[in-house]
């Protein structure tokens, strides 16, 4: 899909168990492959961690998620401030194409196109093990990708919890019931 004018703002199940978020962001698309694969701008809107440029390498995320706005409140209790996981690389096509693990057995795609001046992200996050993770998973996903429209269009973003929490709530009701 490359029309610009129909990207909702929030995720869509796009088969049972995956969702996929779509955003536009300011060019070129060189930019934002950084955003996604460099740990220092990735470390901005999602996580840390070096990721290796080839499929089949092992690599460390690392979420701080209280670090992604000036205003960090709004943690949930039972939330910790850090947060790792381990991950591989299946897919590395700089710069439109990048694909790693989310174990124990999901898998999130970031997809890159160029139109116009701007960038289509396309994420899709697969085999999510419930409706309950995918209620939480697509309210993250949807802050983090809205943390990185702010910062690679240079505006400030919404803390991140504050924003999780209203999001959560959105994509209970947005999700069919299993």
């Amino acid at each position: 899909m490359n029309d610009m004018t129909s990207i909702s703002a929030y995720g869509t199940v796009s088969a049972p168990l995956a969702l996929t978020i779509q955003r536009r962001l300011p060019g070129p698309i060189e930019r934002v492959w950084a955003y996604l694969t460099d740990s220092d701008l990735r470390r901005q809107w999602l996580a840390s961690g070096v990721m290796p440029a080839q499929a089949g390498e092992p690599f460390e995320l690392t979420w701080r998620n209280d670090e992604l706005a000036e205003t960090p409140e709004g943690r949930p209790e039972g939330f910790p401030a850090e947060h790792r996981m381990q991950s591989e690389i299946l897919v590395f096509e700089p710069p439109h194409k990048l694909v790693f693990s989310w174990p124990p057995r999901g898998e999130v795609s970031f997809e890159l196109q160029t139109v116009g001046k701007q960038v289509l992200l396309t994420l899709t996050h697969q085999r999510i093990s419930d409706r309950r993770n995918m209620v939480m998973i697509g309210a993250g996903w949807h802050m983090h990708l809205d943390i990185l429209v702010a910062r690679a269009s240079g505006t400030r973003p919404e803390s991140f919890w504050l924003g999780w929490s209203r999001l959560k709530q959105d994509y209970d009701r947005l999700i069919p019931a299993e």
